[in-house]
């Protein structure tokens, strides 16, 4: 039999991977299709892995799903940039609008733990009138949670993963210092410390989900630097090493290699009865008392549409008209520079540094929404690409610019852009490898997301002056992170799930992921997701205590 992940399954016969040991394996309990399970999850990653392991840890039987392959990270992981596209979502899809996205290794991944597995693991909480955002600052819409209560499930999931973050954290509300240590600044970081002393703001060393120090069976970072193309070491803190073997001991089953094409409902579509999905060739039915989908911005609504029915045309959990509508992407943009001095901005990982300054301060902009600066490590391949892309430099003037690389540094954003209907995400008349229609994505920019694109260029080409940054220039149009498509709310008419993520119209319908959000922010989302993903399994376990699942 092939041990080819993308190929064969690997997660069956009552074992899955051990990814501690080379090799090894764990037991794992294993379902019948015919057994009607309490939850189908459809995906694994910060928000299918966290409450799938919540759930089983509840005493729900649990079984989750993911269409990309579970790897070994020991033995499947190479520090070869090209080798590690295979951890990213690369299927056909469709991309227009006035800005269309490039999607991939940047916001979303296909396999077992999802994005997690290959993410910068910058951890931060959202400012707490981010919950309010509408009421409280003007713009965009209210989330129907309190900042108060996602503030025990931040600290929760910090814990869980043994966040390495500062003593002292000097935005927002007061916290208690973080599990692990912060990691050493790398020169890269110490550019952006730097260049905001120069400006006068406040800098700190970046919470980051990679150990500081030893943990179980995992190594504290030994700053490869390779981290956004997979950790070979297990440092990272990932879904695939966390939550994930927590849920299998705890008794949830994992599916890998397996595509869900559709969520079916009983006679009268008033509840979902299970999940159609190809493993090994051949279309399958798996029988649950609730279905959740936590397929990303992407995948969840185009399974919601695909799942369409004669009660529900629309698609699933549709009946306000919103199921992919509101994408959020988040403004990603760069100031690169070269500096007289080495840097050697691959050591450690991507992001050792940041400011929160126009998160938490509001005069002097003429924008809504706010953003981070973080400082950059890009690795040899992606810098290449990137001065391609963006710079038209090819040949002879490629390879000069490359020779500079140990000296260049770059400061970027995590931006917050806006919810707009018009962003959204629909069926495409293409099918795919399995005859599923595909997704068209549309996105455009709004006049509040160029002005904070502007804003933040001008903070960090001062910042990077300051430093005595040269040869500076700005990478305008970059993109990260998706969200948005299936927002939380507390009126059936402008969202799609409430406060708990469950579905209006179909009451054991779930969807718990990133999109949900009614905003991003200007942080990066995955602790809010999986901080989503606890309050979601608790509200479940006290909801099946009352009697109202």
């Amino acid at each position: 039999m092939s041990d080819d992940p993308q190929q064969t399954p690997r997660a069956k016969d009552g074992r899955a991977p051990d990814v501690f040991h080379e090799g090894g394996w764990i037991p794992m309990r294993e379902y019948r299709e015919t057994d009607e399970v309490d939850f189908v999850l459809v995906g694994t990653g910060a928000g299918g892995g966290t409450l799938a392991c919540r759930l089983a840890e509840a005493g729900f039987s649990v079984v989750a799903l993911d269409a990309g392959p579970y790897w070994r990270p020991l033995e499947d992981f190479a520090s070869d940039e090209v080798e590690q596209n295979k951890l990213y979502w690369t299927d056909e899809r469709i991309c227009d609008g006035e800005n269309p996205l490039q999607l991939g290794s940047n916001n979303s991944g296909k396999s077992v733990g999802g994005s997690t597995v290959h993410f910068a693991m910058v951890s931060l909480r959202f400012r707490p009138e981010w919950f309010k955002a509408r009421s409280l600052l003007g713009y965009g819409a209210d989330w129907p949670l309190d900042w108060r209560e996602m503030w025990h499930y931040y600290r929760e999931v910090e814990q869980a993963l043994k966040i390495a973050g500062p003593v002292t954290y000097p935005w927002g509300p007061k916290r208690p210092r973080y599990p692990y240590r912060p990691h050493e600044v790398n020169a890269a970081g110490l550019v952006l410390a730097k260049g905001a002393e120069a400006l006068g703001i406040d800098w700190v060393p970046t919470p980051l989900a990679t150990l500081s120090a030893p943990r179980g069976n995992s190594p504290p970072c030994v700053y490869r630097g390779f981290c956004t193309i997979g950790c070979s070491t297990n440092a990272k803190q990932s879904a695939l090493i966390t939550w994930i073997p927590r849920a299998i001991r705890a008794g949830a089953e994992i599916r890998d290699l397996a595509m869900v094409g559709r969520v079916e409902t009983d006679r009268d579509g008033g509840r979902v009865t299970g999940v159609r999905y190809q493993r090994e060739g051949r279309w399958r039915f798996q029988r649950a008392r609730n279905v959740v989908v936590a397929g990303y911005a992407i995948e969840t609504p185009r399974l919601l549409l695909n799942s369409a029915t004669d009660r529900w045309p629309d698609g699933l959990a549709n009946s306000s008209g919103l199921v992919g509508k509101n994408l959020m992407v988040q403004a990603n943009q760069a100031v690169w520079g070269t500096m007289d001095e080495e840097i050697r901005w691959y050591k450690g990982p991507p992001s050792l540094a940041l400011t929160e300054h126009w998160n938490y301060e509001d005069d002097g902009k003429d924008f809504f929404g706010g953003y981070a600066i973080m400082s950059q490590g890009p690795l040899p391949a992606l810098w290449a690409s990137t001065q391609a892309i963006d710079r038209d430099l090819w040949g002879e003037a490629l390879i000069q610019e490359m020779q500079k690389y140990n000296h260049q540094v770059g400061l970027k954003i995590v931006g917050e852009m806006l919810p707009q209907e018009r962003n959204r995400v629909t069926l495409a008349d293409e099918t795919d490898q399995y005859g599923l229609p595909i997704a068209r994505v549309t996105y455009s920019w709004c006049d509040n997301d160029h002005r904070l694109i502007d804003h933040a260029l001008r903070s960090m080409t001062q910042a990077m002056q300051a430093v005595g940054a040269r040869e500076l220039w700005e990478q305008r149009n970059d993109t990260c992170h998706l969200n948005g498509t299936a927002r939380m709310g507390d009126d059936p008419r402008s969202s799609v799930v409430d406060a708990d993520c469950r579905s209006w119209d179909i009451p054991n319908l779930w969807i718990c992921d990133g999109s949900v959000f009614p905003t991003v922010g200007g942080v990066n989302p995955s602790l809010t997701i999986q901080a989503i993903a606890c309050r979601t399994g608790d509200r479940i376990k006290a909801l099946a205590a009352r009697g109202e699942l």
